[in-house]
């Protein structure tokens, strides 16, 4: 257990935070552009794949430890660890702006705080997946 929580909070986890953080930013700002031209569902989903694209690059490069993988081969994998996280920030997403935010009382915000939530849930399990798998 010592060993968990030593290396999840080093400086790579650290990083890995920031550049979530900067992808999460891509990710629920490009929501509002979609929201222009798409259903909500649709919308949280592009803009995730926005979100994505950005997370990708910038973990490749100050993140994660250079692999020798190729970059078309750390991209598939780095699609399929997200294919978990993309339908948890979807599901989130709706479940919070349509059904229960709104059961609250909380309508006028309810598809932003959604999707803010809905983008936070799969931090932890993005972590694992791309340590372990893309960028091993």
């Amino acid at each position: 257990m010592e060993k968990l929580i030593k290396f999840n909070f080093g400086s790579e986890f650290v990083r890995f935070i920031w550049v979530g953080a900067l992808a999460a930013g891509a990710n629920f700002t490009s929501r509002f552009f979609f929201s222009l031209f798409f259903s909500f569902g649709i919308a949280v989903f592009l803009a995730y794949l926005v979100g994505m694209m950005v997370a990708f690059f910038l973990m490749r490069d100050y993140v994660f430890k250079p692999s020798h993988g190729s970059v078309r081969g750390q991209a598939k994998a780095f699609i399929a660890v997200n294919l978990l996280a993309v339908l948890q920030t979807v599901f989130i997403s709706l479940v919070l702006a349509q059904w229960l935010l709104p059961s609250l009382g909380v309508a006028k915000s309810a598809e932003a705080l959604g999707h803010f939530f809905g983008v936070l849930v799969p931090v932890i399990t993005s972590y694992i997946g791309h340590k372990y798998i893309t960028f091993r």
